[in-house]
C-alpha cells in the first residue's frame, strides 16, 4: 500500500504518455514507441513546473520498469533456433561489434566526449538499438538525460537507414541474401531493420525479411556478454577509485542474469509463439513506459545544446558499420 502511495501517481503518468506513444509507435514503426514516449516525456515536463509527488514513481519506471523489460526480452529469444539460422552472420556481427566500440572509444578520446554516452551510443548502433540501450545504461550508471540522447542518436540513423539503404544495396548490386545481411547487420533498430527489408522484398519481389530478422536476433544476443564485460570493468573501476574489493557477484547485474534465464528457459521448453509473442509485446511495451520516464527526467534545451558531440560519435560508428559489414560480405564471398 505505501509503495502505490509513494508511486502511484508518477507510475500513472508514465502509464498514460506510454499508451499513446505505444500506439503511435504501431503506426509509424520506423520512428517507434520509445522515441515518441521520450518526446511526450519531455514536452510534459516542461509544461508540469512541479514534479514533486511524480518524481518517486518516474525514477522507479526509469530503472527499476527499465530493467524488468530487459528480463522479459529474454522469453523472445530461442538461442538454439537463433544461432543456427544466424551463425552464418557471426563473423559480420563480431566485425561490426568491434567497429563501433573501436570507432566510440576513438571518438571519446578525441571529442572528450562523456563516456556513458559513447558507450551508450555504440552498443545501441552495434548491437539492437533501444534494447541494448534499455539493458547497457543502468549498469553503466548513465543518467536520463544520458539514455535519451543516445535514444535520440540510434533514432535518427535508424530513419536514415530505412529510407536510404535499399537503394544503396541495389546501386552496389547486393543479392538477395547480401542486402538481407547488410540490413540485419548494419542496422541498429528491428522496426528500421523490418521497413528497410520490406522496401527490399517490394521493390525486388524477394524475400528477404526474415533473413534480416534473424540476423537482427542473433545480433541482439550480444546484450548478454557486452553488459557482463561492462559490469565487471565498472566494478573494477570503483575498486580501483574506492579502494572497495572486486566481487563477480556484486558486479553482474541481476537483471542481465535473470534475461539469460528467460532466454534459457524459452530455449529449454521451446515456448510457443503464443506465449513468447505476448511478453515480447509486454517487454516492449515497458520499454516504452521506462522512455517516458527517461522523457520526463530530460531538459530538452540542455539536450539539443549538446548533442552534437554525440550525434558525430553516431554518425561516425554507423559508416563504419555499414563499411565493415559491406567489407566482410566481400571477403567472405557473399556479395
Amino acid at each position: 500500500m505505501n509503495f502505490f502511495k509513494k508511486n502511484g501517481a508518477g507510475l500513472l503518468l508514465c502509464l498514460l504518455i506510454a499508451i499513446p506513444s505505444w500506439l503511435l509507435g504501431k503506426a509509424v514503426p520506423v520512428v517507434g514507441g520509445p522515441v515518441f514516449s521520450i518526446l511526450i516525456g519531455m514536452i510534459v515536463t516542461l509544461i508540469l513546473t512541479d514534479k514533486t509527488v511524480f518524481s518517486p514513481g518516474i525514477n522507479f519506471t526509469s530503472k527499476k520498469i527499465l530493467q524488468t523489460a530487459v528480463v522479459f526480452l529474454g522469453f523472445g529469444m530461442n538461442l538454439t533456433e537463433i544461432l543456427a539460422k544466424g551463425k552464418q552472420s557471426l563473423p559480420i556481427i563480431l566485425s561490426t561489434i568491434t567497429t563501433s566500440l573501436v570507432i566510440a572509444f576513438i571518438m571519446y578520446k578525441i571529442l572528450h566526449i562523456n563516456s556513458n554516452s559513447a558507450v551508450l551510443v555504440s552498443v545501441g548502433s552495434s548491437i539492437c538499438g533501444g534494447s541494448a540501450i534499455a539493458a547497457t545504461a543502468p549498469v553503466i550508471g548513465a543518467d536520463d538525460e544520458e539514455i535519451a540522447q543516445s535514444i535520440s542518436v540510434i533514432f535518427l540513423f535508424n530513419v536514415i537507414a530505412a529510407l536510404v539503404f535499399p537503394s544503396l544495396g541495389a546501386a552496389l548490386g547486393l543479392t538477395n541474401e547480401g542486402f538481407g545481411l547488410f540490413a540485419g547487420t548494419a542496422i541498429n533498430d528491428t522496426s528500421s531493420v523490418t521497413a528497410a527489408a520490406t522496401a527490399w522484398d517490394g521493390i525486388h519481389a524477394s524475400n528477404t525479411l526474415e533473413a534480416a530478422a534473424i540476423v537482427k536476433m542473433t545480433r541482439t544476443l550480444a546484450i548478454i556478454p557486452i553488459t557482463l564485460v561492462l559490469a565487471i570493468y565498472k566494478s573494477r573501476k570503483s575498486k580501483n577509485t574506492e579502494g572497495s574489493s572486486f566481487s563477480l557477484k556484486r558486479a553482474f547485474p541481476m537483471f542481465v542474469l535473470f534475461f539469460v534465464l528467460a532466454s534459457v528457459v524459452t530455449t529449454i521448453f521451446h515456448l510457443p509463439a503464443g506465449v513468447t509473442a505476448p511478453l515480447k509485446e509486454l517487454s516492449k511495451f515497458l520499454i516504452i513506459m521506462a522512455m517516458s520516464a527517461i522523457g520526463l527526467n530530460t531538459n530538452i534545451v540542455k539536450l539539443v545544446r549538446t548533442g552534437m558531440k554525440p550525434i558525430l560519435t553516431g554518425f561516425c560508428c554507423w559508416i563504419g558499420i555499414a563499411f565493415v559489414s559491406l567489407m566482410m560480405q566481400h571477403i567472405l564471398g557473399i556479395w
